[in-house]
């Protein structure tokens, strides 16, 4: 018995067989979709037959979500959150210290520096002073020195012109004594002749 192609195609198939899907019969270019298949040319998640059950599985998926992310996700963040809130306070804080401390140890040096400069200009005027007093002190002890050694100069060339006018009349007498003698022949007493110079002398 012979089986046309279209009636193979319209056949019921027999009870407990498989069906077998109908293969599209291609005549040239065209593709002809075999009978019983219907397309209604719509993009599956833009069909409205299939709405109810993508709102149902959007408000599973967007509850489990929101408990993960309520549950796992927020409080992560959170605490990480927190413990960088945390460490930014104690890091302003410590630096809020630092600056505390800096700025008193400049005002420490400031007065330190403030108070070696006063220092300084009390030693160095102290200095002076003392140089001052020191030199003044050297210069009397100086000047009384040399006005020392000027009166003993002073005395000691008295001595000397003492004893010169002393010996200068000693010679002065036994010089006339001699000419007296020698040339007028005249033996005239030390007494006189010493009388005499000392009346030319005066």
């Amino acid at each position: 018995m012979f089986v046309t192609e279209a009636q193979a195609q319209t056949a019921e198939p027999t009870v407990g067989t498989t069906p077998i899907p109908a293969e599209p019969v291609t005549h040239g270019e065209h593709t002809e979709v075999p009978a019983g298949e219907h397309h209604s040319g719509v993009f599956p998640p833009m069909d409205t037959t299939f709405f109810p059950s993508q709102l149902l599985w959007l408000t599973i998926s967007f509850g489990l979500f929101y408990w993960v992310l309520q549950k796992a996700i927020l409080p992560r963040i959170g605490g990480i959150i927190e413990n960088r809130r945390d460490r930014i306070a104690l890091d302003l804080e410590a630096a809020e210290k630092m600056k505390s401390d800096a700025d008193e140890a400049m005002a420490a040096y400031q007065q330190e520096l403030t108070a070696a400069r006063e220092r300084s200009h009390l030693i160095a005027t102290a200095a002076r002073d003392s140089a001052k007093v020191d030199a003044e002190a050297e210069r009397v002890r100086i000047e009384a020195s040399l006005d020392e050694k000027l009166v003993a100069a002073q005395t000691r060339i008295d001595d000397i012109k003492r004893s010169a006018l002393a010996d200068v009349g000693a010679i002065a007498e036994d010089a006339t004594a001699a000419i007296l003698d020698a040339v007028a022949g005249l033996d005239v007493p030390r007494d006189e002749v010493a009388g005499a110079v000392r009346a030319v002398r005066s």
